[in-house]
């Protein structure tokens, strides 16, 4: 596996890996810490493609003046040894002064689908994600980037990003990968205390009951959102930031008295819940026909 740190060790590998001829590349855009869940995103890109690149960056302009970017998680030599396991040929780990050597100017700002979810709950976040997605899409030139499906409405707007500015590059969605007891593999688990661990698997649980919930023939939308909330409340030290039933891609809000067995279009069920001053964010997608 070849570490590259710069912009120019980047170009220069990608290009010599490329002689020869036209080379696919798969590309897992991360902010480190890896897990299973990357490590899923890695192999899936080294099966699919010639070359497999993968980035590793905390991206300042996607993070609040109150968030945890100092003490977001980081382990270098254990995402190196991850992803040269998970099949990466090229990582790509730039220092801030790499990707922004002086203040950048240019906003990647998506209308619409980032007014909701965490759009609301962090203003300004996925300005920061679309500016550094689209630096990372020209420098890599992917033909196909994987993200989890666990972050949602990030793939809906990258997808946006990617269709209006006419990148080629096709946005691969993959599935959210849990723990044994349905928790959502994030990097932020890693703060939860023992007890607040414990509790945080009421996420997956009331993503699970919705799923059995939705077939009943009076379940409206109002009434499966108002479920799930009492739900993850009987959690003692859950905090609801929000619970909402949206139209996916568009994630436009589904109307309260929709019943739910007649969905004509996907529904996602998103949610993110404060235990202790951990945010969690989970989801899962309902189509017309009842799966997820």
């Amino acid at each position: 596996m070849i570490v590259a740190r710069t912009i120019a060790d980047l170009k220069e590998h990608l290009f010599a890996l490329s002689e020869g001829g036209r080379r696919s590349i798969g590309f897992v855009p991360t902010m480190g810490y890896l897990h299973e869940g990357h490590a899923s995103l890695m192999r899936e890109a080294k099966a699919n493609n010639d070359i497999a690149v993968l980035s590793v960056f905390v991206n300042p302009t996607q993070f609040g003046p109150n968030e945890d970017l100092d003490r977001y998680p980081r382990d270098e030599a254990r995402d190196l040894k991850l992803s040269e396991e998970s099949g990466i040929d090229v990582a790509f780990l730039p220092t801030v002064q790499e990707m922004y050597p002086k203040p950048s100017k240019t906003s990647v700002i998506v209308s619409g689908l980032t007014d909701r979810l965490c759009g609301a709950s962090r203003p300004g976040h996925f300005d920061g994600v679309g500016l550094v997605v689209s630096k990372l899409f020209h420098l890599v030139k992917p033909d196909r980037a994987y993200f989890g499906m666990k972050d949602a409405q990030q793939v809906a707007v990258i997808q946006q990003i990617v269709n209006d500015l006419n990148f080629d590059t096709i946005i691969v969605p993959c599935p959210t990968v849990r723990e044994p007891d349905g928790l959502a593999l994030s990097s932020r688990n890693v703060y939860l205390s023992a007890e607040h661990r414990a509790q945080a698997v009421v996420l997956s649980q009331s993503l699970a009951l919705a799923k059995d919930w939705i077939q009943e023939e009076s379940m409206t939308a109002g009434l499966l959102l108002s479920s799930v909330k009492e739900r993850i409340e009987s959690a003692p030290d859950a905090v609801i930031d929000y619970v909402e039933l949206l139209r996916y891609p568009t994630l436009e809000p589904l109307d309260e008295q929709e019943l739910m067995h007649k969905l004509e279009s996907p529904a996602l069920l998103a949610m993110a819940v404060k235990f202790g001053t951990t945010r969690l964010i989970d989801n899962s997608l309902y189509h017309p026909n009842g799966g997820v």
